[in-house]
């Protein structure tokens, strides 16, 4: 029977030409070398090498079975490997990038989804927002990620859209949900807008601007807020309506703002999130089960595309 010890010294003795020096390379004795060889050759039933002088020569045979003991060694290499990632990966660190609304709707279910796998793993969800998020994958720091592509920069990164997430108007006032709510209304409402820090690059702000300006309109606002629980929180007080994703509402409303409801926007607006990675990197089985487990949770929530 074959053995990937006698491939070993075979490739070794090929190389080197000699028993002896592929022995020094093994580090092996060259009685053990020898053996290994001649064990080899009497199972394939043909001589591999004919000594020359000090050294040996390999025969058409050993020519001919050279790259398939190559290819051998090659495939247990990858195969331990791979087992070896997975050894890691259970006992590793799985990183994995999610943007604040993202996380909302999905952090603590995926990462009980993970540790439902694999117990002995330990979790980071990073970033607060899609512009962070995408600034970590550029440097490396993250494999992938999920984030709002509206504004986003395709440049090198390979991005797949999963789900598209409803805009709508939120509002304690049940008169200002009697109707879809034109770029007009939007104009002349006191709004009060999360991602103040990222207004300008937030995915859903681009979303709702664009539709503003084709209607010739500016938008404004009269309160920002940095997280949108606080937005959410102050229209149950009265004190403004907003316009956030559909999930954030159906999540938030019950909780910070019970009297307050939601309505379309008209025309409807939609926030695409997506998978993006780096463009051509390949993907840990950390990366890939992530991938698989977030696009689970949030197209349980929102709409697939």
């Amino acid at each position: 029977m074959l053995s990937l010890h006698q491939l070993t010294c075979f490739l070794a003795t090929y190389e080197h030409r000699s028993l002896t020096r592929a022995a020094e390379e093994l580090g092996y004795a060259q009685p053990s070398v020898s053996e290994q060889v001649r064990t080899l050759e009497k199972h394939l039933g043909v001589p591999l090498f004919r000594r020359v002088g000090r050294g040996v020569v390999p025969t058409t045979a050993a020519d001919t079975f050279r790259p398939h003991a190559e290819k051998v060694l090659a495939a247990a290499d990858e195969a331990q490997s791979a087992v070896a990632s997975i050894r890691s990966f259970e006992t590793g660190t799985i990183r994995f990038g999610m943007f604040g609304v993202a996380r909302l709707y999905g952090g603590a279910g995926l990462v009980a989804d993970v540790l439902e796998r694999y117990p002995g793993v330990r979790v980071e969800l990073v970033g607060r927002h899609s512009m962070d998020v995408q600034e970590n994958l550029r440097r490396g720091h993250l494999e992938a990620a999920m984030i709002a592509v509206a504004g986003l920069s395709s440049e090198g990164m390979a991005i797949t859209p999963i789900a598209r997430d409803e805009l709508v108007y939120v509002s304690a006032d049940p008169a200002r949900l009697a109707s879809p709510v034109t770029a007009k209304r939007i104009a002349e409402a006191p709004l009060v807008m999360a991602e103040s820090t990222y207004r300008d690059t937030d995915s859903a702000r681009i979303v709702l601007r664009r539709m503003l300006h084709e209607a010739g309109y500016n938008p404004g606002t009269r309160i920002e807020v940095e997280d949108v629980e606080t937005a959410v929180e102050l229209v149950g007080r009265g004190l403004a309506d907003t316009i956030t994703n559909k999930g954030a509402a159906v999540q938030l409303l019950p909780r910070l703002a019970p009297d307050a409801g939601w309505v379309s926007l008209r025309p409807r607006l939609y926030d695409t999130l997506a998978i993006v990675h780096r463009a051509g990197a390949t993907l840990s089985p950390a990366a890939r089960l992530m991938i698989e487990l977030a696009t689970q949770r949030i197209q349980a929530i929102i709409e697939p595309v």
